[in-house]
């Protein structure tokens, strides 16, 4: 379980690294033409939203689940306004891209408003996408997975879509360390949550998919951060390239957008469901935060 735990952990952070050199490129021509093919990490292009960031770094959503790694470090649970004052005085100074969600809540905590209520309304994918770290700590614990990962995800997306995929992807990735293939395991997540007809609709269209090109059937979906076009992209990626994580991975980011949040649950998911001998080492190697995580992680006890 521990081996196929980090293996999770590591592959959604891979993802976002992996990501961040043609993160939100739409063109998927471009990413072509001035990345060939993203099987490695790049150097930000100099007009990308990320030209703090060097071969390696994670994006903002990488950075902010780095940060849910730390704080759970120190006592391995979850306390959302110990998380919330944490992530409040590291993203008030942060250097890299701000997006609308982070910028929004930043400002309603400075008004005063709890870690409750301070979330944007913000549909993007993002919010639930730094849930990896969570699902390491509580992999033995549903119950604490599902309320933590619902929670930190409307600490900044407070919408209701965004909280039910984070719901969602916290049960599928349990099932799927517990043994469970992903198809089966996405099958009874939806039923335990009652199958929520938004989430039922995404993963049909993601099975109908999996004899599809993926850079065609992203950009069919939309390649967009919101839910409704990045969910069913993550359920092809998983469904398509189940025996696969690599290519998964490779192949989101070349179809371009917002490949960072697609690729950390999509490298979650198949991250558990392989375990480690399925990240290429030099994804690995080539982390610039690698010993900071496997520090962190170190230091968690994993619940019971």
């Amino acid at each position: 379980m521990k081996q196929h735990a980090n293996a999770m952990l590591m592959a959604s952070f891979a993802a976002d690294a992996l990501s961040l050199g043609a993160h939100w490129i739409y063109d998927t021509n471009e990413i072509k033409e001035k990345f060939n093919r993203v099987d490695g990490y790049f150097q930000p292009l100099p007009e990308s939203y990320h030209q703090t960031k060097v071969k390696g770094d994670f994006t903002h959503y990488g950075d902010q689940t780095l940060l849910l790694l730390e704080a759970l470090s120190e006592t391995s649970s979850f306390e959302l306004d110990r998380f919330s004052r944490m992530w409040r005085s590291r993203m008030a100074d942060y250097t890299g891209y701000k997006d609308h969600a982070t910028k929004t809540t930043l400002s309603n905590l400075s008004d005063g408003a709890s870690a409750e209520t301070a979330g944007s309304a913000s549909t993007d994918l993002g919010g639930a996408s730094r849930i990896a770290p969570l699902a390491y700590l509580y992999c033995n614990s549903l119950n604490e997975l599902v309320g933590s990962s619902r929670q930190q995800s409307a600490m900044t997306h407070n919408d209701p879509m965004v909280v039910e995929a984070a719901e969602f992807f916290a049960r599928l990735v349990y099932l799927v360390l517990h043994g469970e293939a992903p198809k089966n395991a996405a099958d009874k997540a939806v039923s335990d949550m009652g199958q929520p007809a938004a989430l039922i609709k995404g993963i049909e269209k993601a099975l109908s998919s999996v004899p599809d090109n993926t850079i065609d059937t992203i950009g069919r979906f939309g390649q967009s951060c919101g839910i409704p076009a990045a969910f069913p992209s993550v359920m092809h990626l998983i469904f398509k390239f189940e025996m696969d994580l690599k290519t998964a991975l490779v192949e989101n980011v070349m179809a371009g957008g917002d490949s960072a949040a697609r690729g950390m649950l999509a490298g979650m998911v198949l991250g558990a469901h392989h375990g480690d001998d399925a990240l290429p080492a030099h994804w690995l190697s080539e982390m610039s935060h690698l010993s900071t995580i496997r520090t962190l992680t170190g230091k968690i006890n994993i619940q019971p």
